[in-house]
C-alpha cells in the first residue's frame, strides 16, 4: 500500500489573473485594440502598490488569445475561472481591489458566457 501523498494542497499564489495582449495582423477586432496592455500595467501596479503580490499572493500575466474576442477586453482570475470584460482603469481597480484583494467577484464586470470568438 503506498503513502499518501504529501504535496501541498494550495496553489503558489492565491490568485492568477491573465490579460489577453492579443494583437491580430490581419485588422480582425482583439483586445490590443482597447487598451489591454494600459489595463494589464495597471492591475500590476496597483497589486504591487498594494502590497498583493507575489508567492501566497497574487500574480498578474500577459496572455494571448484567450478566444473571447467578441467580448474584448478580457482577463480571466484563476483558480475561480471568473472572466471579466473591462472599459477603464476605474473597472481595473475594482477587479483589484474587489476579486484580487477580498475575494469578492465583481458582478457587473463579467463576461457575458455565451461571449466567444
Amino acid at each position: 500500500m503506498s503513502e499518501p501523498s504529501t504535496a501541498p494542497t494550495t496553489s503558489y499564489y492565491e490568485r492568477h489573473i491573465f490579460f489577453c495582449l492579443n494583437q491580430r495582423e490581419n485588422g480582425e477586432d482583439c483586445c490590443a485594440q482597447h487598451r489591454a496592455q494600459e489595463a494589464f500595467d495597471r492591475c500590476k501596479s496597483q497589486v504591487k502598490a498594494q502590497g498583493l503580490a507575489g508567492p501566497g499572493k497574487v500574480r498578474v500575466n500577459k496572455a494571448g488569445c484567450l478566444d473571447r474576442c467578441a467580448a474584448g477586453p478580457v482577463a480571466v482570475v484563476y483558480p475561480e475561472a471568473v472572466w471579466y470584460t473591462y472599459v477603464d482603469s476605474a473597472d481595473i481597480d475594482e477587479i483589484v481591489e474587489s476579486h484580487l484583494k477580498n475575494g469578492q467577484v465583481v458582478e457587473r464586470l463579467l463576461t457575458p458566457p455565451h461571449l466567444g470568438r
